[in-house]
């Protein structure tokens, strides 16, 4: 029977600190977008921007991020990341308090803390090995996994209600407020970071940026979970330009049916990511990744099948099903990271997966929405569950993945 890892202070104190601060983003997200929407008359042109604005963020400075991250102590900089975030946000309640609210500085507080994020999370995905040893990787990341589910399950209704009953800037304040009770949770950690003694001299950033691109390029297993992540991305996306609009258009859904569906893949998420150790210890670490991987693949193609009484389970299953058998082949992805990355390489690795699914995210978004243009819904999401099958298809390029049977 092993010891539940919420019973370390050390873990504990992440555990917290994450789910505050993730609970917090759901809720800014929602408040951002009401407040451009409502408040300040933003149209099509406007909220394209502002979505422009949360990824390019992640897009220009995560290659950086990692490669700092790699230079310096995880928690400091996990620390800094969440002050940053909170000042930035804090601007957006002052400026609407004093009446000079604009949408240029929705724009800037979407940049600067999809930056600031970049360096949270390269340092974040990179921290486990310091608090749990390697057997524990596994139950360490499927545990955090599990407290970003419930934040995505409850943040997005939480944010609209804290909007309509207490106003979007005091919404937006709360999030500011819920990084500096990140950065206090982080602050309590007492585990001390180690310097990688087989770490090389360092190197000019570019040059430093270049070693972890090749290192992941040159590594088998990481490079095929890298090919399929990207495939994941960029067809995944399809669904967020075109999901809502699928069921509600093409299926005849009700608002609530399709709210539901969403909600399931929360809640699928939070419920399978615990057990991904248990299943990586079963089958084996590379087994786990690729079988859960294409089970919820196969179970994809339910959704362009969806049609008539059986439409709303049709979408129900992958949702909540699929995306459960999703959530444990990532958590087990991102344990591979952690176990053949070197320690003074994790962080360039960590944010270079984040650039790429970030990268094709909404172009992904942009290929969906041209094809449901021109061919119709039901065809782009056809395209996009084949597309989605043949990323995970990838997983079965020579690697030593399959063999792979050490787990933490």
């Amino acid at each position: 029977m092993r010891t539940s890892l919420w019973r370390q202070r050390d873990f504990r104190l992440l555990g917290i600190g994450q789910g505050v601060s993730s609970l917090g983003t759901w809720v800014s997200s929602t408040a951002l977008q009401v407040m451009a929407i409502v408040t300040l008359g933003a149209g099509p042109l406007e909220m394209g921007v502002l979505a422009v604005c949360s990824s390019a963020g992640i897009l220009v400075v995560g290659p950086i991020a990692g490669a700092w991250v790699d230079r310096l102590p995880r928690r400091p900089v996990m620390i800094a990341a969440d002050l940053a975030r909170a000042m930035v946000l804090a601007t957006i309640p002052v400026a609407a308090l004093v009446g000079t609210l604009r949408i240029e500085l929705l724009y800037l507080a979407a940049l600067g803390t999809s930056s600031f994020s970049s360096f949270f999370e390269a340092a974040y995905r990179s921290y486990p090995p310091v608090l749990v040893p390697r057997e524990r990787l596994t139950d360490a990341n499927g545990s955090l996994s599990a407290v970003s589910s419930a934040a995505e399950i409850t943040g997005p209704p939480l944010g609209g209600a804290l909007v309509q009953f207490l106003s979007a800037p005091i919404a937006v304040a709360l999030d500011a407020l819920s990084f500096v009770a990140s950065a206090i949770s982080l602050a309590f950690i007492k585990a001390r970071e180690a310097r990688d003694p087989s770490a090389p001299p360092r190197e000019p950033l570019l040059r430093e940026i270049r070693h972890g691109v090749a290192f992941l390029a040159a590594e088998p297993s990481l490079r095929v979970i890298a090919l399929s992540g990207v495939a994941s991305a960029l067809f995944g996306n399809f669904y967020g330009a075109l999901y809502v609009l699928y069921g509600l258009d093409e299926l005849g859904l009700s608002p609530v049916l399709v709210g539901v569906t969403v909600a399931a893949g929360g809640v699928g998420g939070l419920i399978a990511a615990p057990l991904a150790g248990r299943v990586a210890r079963r089958w084996g670490i590379g087994r786990a990744l690729i079988g859960t991987r294409l089970a919820a693949a196969i179970l994809g193609f339910l959704m362009p099948l969806a049609a008539g009484p059986t439409a709303f389970l049709f979408l129900l299953i992958p949702q909540l099903i699929g995306d459960g058998l999703a959530t444990i082949s990532i958590v087990n992805a991102v344990t591979l990271r952690q176990l053949l990355s070197p320690s003074y390489m994790l962080g360039r690795v960590n944010a270079t997966m984040h650039v790429l699914a970030f990268g094709v995210g909404p172009i992904g978004a942009l290929i969906g929405a041209t094809i449901a243009e021109l061919y119709g819904i039901r065809a782009a999401v056809w395209v996009a569950t084949i597309g989605i099958f043949a990323g995970t298809l990838v997983l079965f390029l020579p690697s030593p993945l399959l063999r792979m049977r050490e787990v933490a």
